[in-house]
């Protein structure tokens, strides 16, 4: 009901002894003021007022059961807006079946941001501005990422995007030097020509960099934009739901697997798969 809200008027909630007043400030771009009294942090009054989001098709409120569901197995840190939802289709028994074939895994901390579900606007898509996450890769992720001989699988899009943004800081510190800031602009990886370093190169690089600064955990912000055109350097495959037309992430699919997209599409779609959140699953491996 944001039609409703005009710019300068307040908004008051109150329970529990927690107090929240909200200002728009600027309604073309959303801009909104908060206050609050009787809670400790914001993430303290989001877990008190929110509601936890389900998708369009489930056609109900929100209930205190989808709290859990709406969070992988493996969820531990707080600070994203959004499950990384690829990950929500993994149980306890999955990840024990996985683990006696074999398949070792490595866990990421993604602050999934409300970006992820802006739709493209512009006539071209290119011309999108993407938005913005934060990335936290450790020293041991490295590592195993660095000495994993098999393939790499992604689960989610922005564990996609956080690998790939990985080797692309690799690439900045080999080119720019020891100071290079962990920002990966959308365009950077079309902005880098001639012979690229590999993969193992760009791990090695940042390594000896977290060494010669005695850290052990390295923090950045991406808004690597993935589209048709796109060269993977860390993915070999990648674990993600359906998504939807207009969307960066159905681009990013694109991307890895080419034309065969719409041969996964029309398939998710004659068979009735659901989409978004709490969606289907797919498993894309794209043809070497």
């Amino acid at each position: 009901n944001k039609k409703k809200w005009k710019t300068g008027a307040q908004l008051h909630s109150t329970s529990n002894g927690i107090t929240l007043n909200a200002k728009l400030i600027d309604e073309l771009n959303n801009v909104v003021e908060f206050e609050f009294s009787g809670a400790s942090s914001w993430a303290e009054i989001v877990s008190h007022f929110g509601d936890t989001p389900l998708p369009p098709y489930i056609k109900r409120e929100s209930e205190s059961t989808d709290n859990e569901r709406y969070q992988t197995v493996y969820s531990s840190v707080n600070g994203a807006v959004a499950a990384p939802t690829a990950g929500l289709h993994f149980t306890p028994e999955v990840l024990e079946a996985l683990h006696k074939k074999g398949i070792k895994r490595e866990y990421l901390t993604l602050h999934v941001s409300a970006g992820t579900f802006m739709p493209i606007k512009s006539a071209v898509a290119t011309e999108h501005n993407m938005h913005s996450e934060s990335i936290f890769f450790t020293e041991e992720n490295i590592r195993n990422l660095l000495q994993h001989p098999a393939k790499i699988i992604a689960v989610g899009t922005t564990s996609c995007r956080s690998l790939e943004s990985l080797y692309w800081y690799g690439v900045k510190l080999l080119r720019e030097g020891h100071d290079a800031a962990f920002e990966i602009n959308q365009y950077y990886p079309y902005s880098q020509t001639g012979n690229l370093p590999s993969r193992s190169e760009s791990l090695r690089k940042i390594l000896d960099v977290m060494h010669l600064k005695g850290v052990q955990v390295v923090m950045g912000h991406t808004s690597i934009y993935i589209y048709p055109g796109y060269r993977f350097q860390m993915l070999d495959g990648l674990i993600t739901n359906f998504h939807q037309p207009n969307s960066t992430l159905l681009l990013l699919i694109a991307a890895l697997i080419g034309d065969d997209w719409h041969q996964v599409y029309h398939s998710a779609l004659a068979h009735d798969y659901r989409f978004l959140s709490y969606g289907d699953s797919s498993l894309l491996i794209p043809k070497s």
